[in-house]
């Protein structure tokens, strides 16, 4: 991936995962940043940390927001380069909840729907010259108190191996990163207080960006991401041993 001379979009820009690659993409030369995300005031406190930023209120869990934000881009951004679907939500739960089927569609909707929405969107009208899936290391070995979130996640693998083959034609690169638990909100505040923070997988990103990988891991997600059934059903009894 070609890292300066970008305009990129981030998904889910404001906090964690997606304001950590805003603050990094701004320290390269010649980037223009815009996040977008739900929430004005997080988005606004993020402006106010990096006052490059652009930002824009977009709640990409439906369909007119994200044509609304695409047009928006077409218009005043037209030369967006790279797309980067970061945004996601992670629900704790299980299926005898009450509300299970209506958090599992807006898991859906957020992890699913935005990132294919918004790939099919830009790939028509923006010149893109990269697209970046984030993931996460339970597409491998899925954690049974997030279980729609890990489903969704293998979901997002799997299409982005198809995307990286199909945007070729267009001449687009697809990347994926494949983060831990890192300690952000993702789930709610304090769930990931014990994960590693997130600088140190930022770091191993841009490193691994710059040697031209296009499946970028951290920690135990590189074993993950290239593991048979010897390694993954152990690490999956590993992980939910005792939940």
């Amino acid at each position: 991936m070609q890292l300066n001379g970008n305009k990129i979009l981030i998904t889910g820009g404001a906090t964690g995962i997606g304001f950590a690659l805003a603050e990094r993409f701004l320290r390269e030369d010649d980037n223009q940043v815009i996040v977008c995300g739900r929430r004005a005031e997080a988005l606004a406190d993020a402006r106010r940390r990096l006052p490059a930023l652009v930002t824009r209120v977009s709640d990409v869990s439906t369909a007119a927001a994200r044509e609304e934000l695409v047009r928006w881009l077409a218009s005043e951004h037209p030369d967006t380069s790279v797309l980067v679907n970061n945004a996601g939500i992670q629900n704790w739960m299980t299926p005898s909840d009450d509300d299970f089927f209506a958090r599992a569609r807006q898991e859906l909707a957020i992890n699913v729907e935005a990132p294919l929405h918004l790939s099919e969107l830009c790939l028509k009208q923006l010149r893109l010259r990269t697209i970046v899936n984030v993931t996460s290391g339970l597409a491998f070995v899925p954690f049974v108190k997030v279980p729609v979130y890990s489903a969704t996640k293998a979901f997002l693998h799997s299409f982005t191996l198809a995307l990286r083959e199909l945007a070729k034609a267009a001449d687009v690169e697809v990347v994926e990163l494949i983060p831990p638990a890192l300690n952000t909100d993702l789930g709610g505040k304090g769930l990931h207080d014990h994960a590693p923070p997130v600088s140190g997988f930022i770091d191993a990103v841009f490193e691994q960006l710059e040697a031209g990988k296009v499946t970028v891991t951290y920690a135990h997600t590189e074993g993950l991401s290239r593991a048979g059934e010897d390694v993954l059903a152990p690490a999956f009894e590993r992980l939910n041993r005792g939940r």
